[in-house]
């Protein structure tokens, strides 16, 4: 079983959005939580933009995100990366999982997935491996799937605490490509993550259940499996989830972040359970942030998601 990389001296985290809508609340409290991470100890924190799925990414917004951290900021390591760049790490990724008959061709539709598997898990329904022996005559190729074995992937979460699933009762194998559209996130972000040495991943608890399939992709891969903390949600005042049209925070939705910014980052702190003093009142970005790096808790946030704070 592969190692940690909690040994490593040096905190590597990252910030990963999708440049499919404006920055938002919880994009926001996402970025602050893995920045204040990873800098509270001295280490890097790097930028991926997870622009993969170019249909549904907006022109110009990738840019409009950065620079909007700028505004409030935040400072990156090394250069932005872009995943719509990386396309052919990710071929080789998944050839590599064919060679070793760690993969296989599904020619199965949706449709026909939905009238014979067992039962839908969180993320959609259970493959029951109808082309795990191969092809049948009729059927086309139209996914990449990743043969999935019966065990369990448990991590302890440094927010959430002890995350466990039984891939094979949760979602069977899975898809890692698509014929008629990109790789699948949990291979892009796996090998980004090794790419780049990310050690600390920070992100918001929507993608907790998500997580055991990318461990279980870095222990095919012999990668290293990053510390994980899942930061709670935004929600609105009835506990749904916020929508990115309903609290967009950039530039591009015509916020003053030199005016607004300090008091932004300020309610984000409250979020997290931290608690800066009454003096920051009015204080620039920068000076929110610096606080916040010397002075970050990670065991005072909180597991509940919530509404923003005034």
């Amino acid at each position: 079983m592969p190692s940690t990389v909690t040994d490593n001296p040096q905190v590597i985290g990252r910030f990963a959005p999708s440049p499919t809508g404006p920055l938002h609340l919880g994009s926001l409290v996402a970025a602050l939580g893995s920045y204040l991470m990873a800098k509270r100890g001295g280490g890097l924190w790097y930028l991926r933009m997870e622009d993969l799925d170019l249909p549904r990414v907006v022109p110009g917004i990738a840019d409009d995100m950065l620079a909007t951290l700028e505004m409030l900021g935040f400072e990156w390591d090394g250069e932005v990366v872009y995943q719509s760049h990386r396309t052919r790490y990710y071929q080789e990724a998944a050839e590599h999982l064919v060679r070793s008959r760690l993969a296989y061709a599904c020619g199965c539709t949706r449709s026909e997935i939905a009238q014979i598997a067992s039962a839908p898990h969180e993320e959609g329904l259970v493959y029951p491996g109808v082309c795990r022996d191969g092809l049948a005559p009729e059927k086309v190729e139209r996914a990449l799937r990743v043969k999935v074995y019966d065990e369990v992937v448990s991590y302890m979460d440094g927010i959430m605490g002890r995350y466990s699933q039984h891939l094979t009762a949760s979602c069977g194998d899975f898809v890692i490509h698509r014929a008629d559209g990109p790789y699948a996130y949990h291979l892009a972000v796996v090998v980004d993550d090794a790419a780049s040495g990310i050690n600390q991943v920070v992100r918001g608890a929507d993608l907790i259940s998500s997580t055991p399939r990318q461990i279980y992709l870095q222990r095919v891969f012999r990668y290293p499996t990053p510390d994980y903390f899942h930061l709670p949600l935004v929600t609105d005042p009835n506990g749904a989830k916020l929508s990115k049209r309903d609290n967009a925070v950039s530039l591009a939705a015509g916020r003053d972040l030199a005016r607004e910014g300090g008091a932004l980052l300020l309610s984000a702190l409250r979020f997290l359970g931290q608690l800066p003093p009454s003096a920051l009142a009015g204080a620039p970005s920068a000076e929110v942030l610096f606080w916040g790096v010397a002075n970050f808790n990670p065991d005072a946030v909180p597991r509940a998601s919530a509404p923003f704070p005034d």
